[in-house]
């Protein structure tokens, strides 16, 4: 007996190192990216703020706190916030409806379409509404209307951004929902709303709350939309680490903001993870097919109908007044112009812009694909302890987390060897691909985890090594999601922002940084340019996503996430 167990032993320990070694391999590099890229920066900016003359200044954490207009930016930045998520679920949860239970004729093109603002930069997005409620904007011609210096110009646009999200999250979700359920409840008496209230809207719940939670911490969050449609008078978190930062060169006022937000988005992610775990438990789910019929009823057909006119008032006009707008001038002037750098605005012409970006985009794709494919693959094995699966929520902070804060730490901490990159092109992709990794992590994730964990083990059994098994038994299943999810980091790093503004040289912008200056510029012909690389910019980011609908596997959609 006692030979038999050395015989056995063995066998039975060295998969099991293996597992283990392989494990902290694939979080090692995730880790390491996410402590040199992302944690050092933020606390070497904090630490500047707060540690001075060889003194940490704890005491200016109460300061700060205790000035009446940082107070009313706090106040500001939480109000819009609910304001605007209680706004989104309003307008979107019948339009999540609408997606999940009726079929209707182009329904996959008009899915795609509502999803092109989520993936648009705030940049365009602020720009959008300018041209539609600004000054000498489409309202103002026609009824004489300006919103652009109220907060309803930023609360419509944090809904035009945020539709998708509940359309998506709590769509995915209802689209699987059995129907039978709810007829059951009908049959036993219940009426149409107490049924959905007592039947539906439970399940719902999760759904709900995490789509709430998220378009909370987008709105809470938002800075190129503030930047531009708020102007002096409304200025949330980041717009004020921003000004502190950059303007007022008020490091420790910046740290104190960074560190109320960065507590603030740990405790939404927290939540959100929370609601997450509940809508994966136990539900009984169908296939998204054979919920969906056409609308029945006069009911059914005029809420589709106040949906889709919802959706061409709310999304497509703001979309259609930027493309007008550009289209202005005659003979395109405002395209014309971008190819000039007359206007001295930059040290090269604004059409360069374009073709910077895509680079820098490519990069931060690869980087974000390698990075987040890593994360998910960790968080996918079975043995993963508590450090792996609390690396999960980490891996959300960017998206919360200022990017002015990342951006300008790039410049404070990556400035001596070996990691002296400040004069390097790799610093844009890399503050890029901080905010296409939990992208990557979230498209991944659920295919990753349907995978027959048999069928790993299957392979290694056969003598197959980790890497074999991603390869023949991984791969095969989610290459079409990692497709997906390199055009979603794609997108998102076109779209970068807030980090970018600080670190893209002068000659080598960004489109997102050359729209932001042009529009800082006053002049018809500055403004007409700024229209027209917002919709160069706007076509390439719906490129990008229609592509991405026509890889979508319905395993991918049902997730729910993006």
């Amino acid at each position: 007996m006692d030979l038999a167990r050395t015989e056995v032993a063995p066998p039975e320990a060295a998969p099991r190192r293996t597992g283990n070694a392989a494990r902290f391999g694939l979080v090692a590099v995730p880790v390491a990216f996410f402590g040199v890229f992302f944690a050092y920066p933020v606390a070497a900016i904090v630490a500047r703020g707060l540690h001075v003359d060889g003194v940490w200044r704890f005491g200016r954490i109460a300061e700060v706190l205790g000035q009446s207009d940082v107070r009313h930016v706090l106040w500001f930045t939480t109000w819009q916030a609910l304001v605007s998520t209680a706004l989104t679920l309003l307008v979107a949860l019948p339009g999540a409806y609408v997606f999940a239970r009726l079929d209707f004729p182009g329904k996959q093109v008009l899915r795609a379409v509502v999803t092109v603002p989520f993936v648009l930069p705030t940049v365009v997005v602020g720009t959008a509404f300018l041209a539609l409620v600004g000054r000498g904007g489409l309202l103002d011609e026609l009824w004489g209307v300006r919103l652009d210096t109220t907060v309803w110009a930023i609360l419509l646009a944090h809904v035009f951004f945020n539709y998708a999200v509940v359309v998506r999250t709590v769509g995915g979700l209802w689209a699987q929902l059995d129907p039978r359920q709810e007829e059951a409840a009908r049959m036993l008496g219940a009426s149409r709303p107490r049924a959905f209230r007592q039947v539906t809207l439970p399940a719902l719940a999760p759904a709900v709350a995490a789509a709430a939670l998220m378009v909370f911490l987008f709105t809470f969050t938002s800075f190129g939309v503030v930047q531009i449609l708020g102007g002096p008078t409304f200025s949330t978190l980041e717009v004020e680490i921003y000004r502190q930062t950059s303007e007022i060169f008020d490091l420790s006022t910046a740290a104190v903001l960074t560190m109320v937000q960065f507590v603030a988005v740990g405790a939404v992610l927290a939540v959100h993870a929370w609601t997450v775990r509940r809508r994966e438990s136990t539900l009984r789910l169908v296939d998204a097919a054979v919920t969906a019929r056409r609308p029945r009823g006069a009911g059914q057909w005029a809420l589709l109908a106040g949906v889709l006119a919802s959706i061409a008032v709310l999304l497509l006009l703001p979309l259609a007044v930027l493309v007008q707008r550009s289209l202005d001038a005659p003979d395109l002037a405002f395209y014309r112009a971008l190819t000039s750098d007359e206007g001295g605005v930059f040290l090269v012409p604004p059409i360069e812009a374009i073709g910077n970006s895509l680079q820098y985009a490519v990069a931060a794709t690869a980087i974000a694909v390698l990075i987040g494919g890593l994360a998910a693959a960790a968080l996918t094995r079975r043995d993963a302890g508590r450090f792996v699966r609390g690396f999960d929520a980490l891996l959300m902070l960017p998206l919360g987390v200022s990017a002015v804060t990342v951006g300008f730490g790039f410049l404070i901490a990556l400035d001596e060897p070996p990691l002296d990159l400040r004069s390097s092109w790799i610093l844009v992709p890399l503050a890029q691909a901080l905010v296409g990794v939990p992208f990557v992590v979230r498209t991944m994730l659920p295919v990753l985890r349907a995978v027959d964990e048999r069928l790993r083990e299957a392979a290694a059994v056969l003598g197959a090594s980790p890497w074999q098994v991603w390869r023949e038994v991984d791969l095969p299943m989610v290459r079409r999601a990692l497709l997906i999810a390199a055009g979603f980091a794609f997108a998102v790093s076109l779209g970068e922002f807030g980090a970018t503004v600080f670190i893209a040289r002068p000659d080598n912008p960004t489109l997102p940084v050359a729209v932001a200056r042009l529009l800082g510029r006053p002049g018809e012909l500055n403004y007409g340019q700024a229209m027209a690389l917002s919709t160069i910019l706007m076509i390439v980011c719906a490129v990008a996503l229609l592509v991405l609908e026509r890889l979508r596997t319905d395993r991918t959609d049902r997730t729910g996430e993006f």
